[in-house]
């Protein structure tokens, strides 16, 4: 493995890596996938959210998993790349732009997702122990109140402390920008739960 890029060179390097990471979380995975499988324009569906949620909602159970799979790659592989050359930092600094990529696309104008299945795909690209918190915490949460936006708030929540406790400090400092980001990205999702009105899962609205 080569060795990570020294700090003399290091400003320069990280944002390269972040603009790596945001180049693979521009991929409007959900939005190419549902064109290709003669879906349509999945804005134009549900909640008008190009991410595996609302793909679900086309009644393709396929095409949504093949969705969260994509985009949870599109956080594990710019990762990946940036560990491997660029040592720790760099893969924070991909992570992070792999997120903003995602909720920010330029090829959409900058309206993307909500980031979830990027943050999954984060959690696991950094630390295990991050993405099976998030997979329990959603799962628990998902089947008591069958609510998929407030299974994965709450999931969010709880990955930077599983982090943090487990040692891994900086990637815990990371995580809690993306938790508040994705939790600015679900404000609307947020008002809805507090009125009673979001859609349950398995609902076609």
């Amino acid at each position: 493995m080569p060795d990570p890029i020294s700090w003399a060179a290091a400003a320069p390097w990280l944002v390269a890596f972040l603009a790596l990471g945001y180049a693979f979380g521009s991929i409007p995975s959900g939005l190419l996938l549902t064109r290709l499988a003669g879906k349509g324009d999945i804005r134009k569906v549900g909640s008008g959210n190009i991410g595996a949620t609302n793909v679900l909602r086309t009644g393709d159970k396929k095409l949504a998993a093949a969705t969260l799979l994509f985009d949870a790659l599109k956080g594990i592989i710019p990762v990946w790349i940036a560990q491997t050359y660029g040592g720790p930092d760099a893969a924070v600094s991909a992570g992070l732009g792999a997120f903003l990529g995602h909720l920010f696309p330029v090829w959409l104008r900058f309206k993307g997702g909500k980031g979830i299945a990027t943050y999954v795909g984060l959690c696991f690209a950094f630390a295990w122990e991050a993405g099976l918190t998030f997979a329990l915490v959603w799962l628990c949460v998902a089947l008591l109140a069958r609510m998929s936006s407030l299974a994965a708030l709450a999931a969010t929540l709880c990955v930077p402390v599983v982090l943090w406790f487990t040692g891994h400090v900086q990637e815990a400092e990371l995580f809690a920008l993306l938790t508040v980001l994705a939790w600015i990205a679900h404000r609307a999702n947020i008002g809805r739960i507090v009125n009673g009105t979001e859609s349950r899962i398995g609902s076609t609205k």
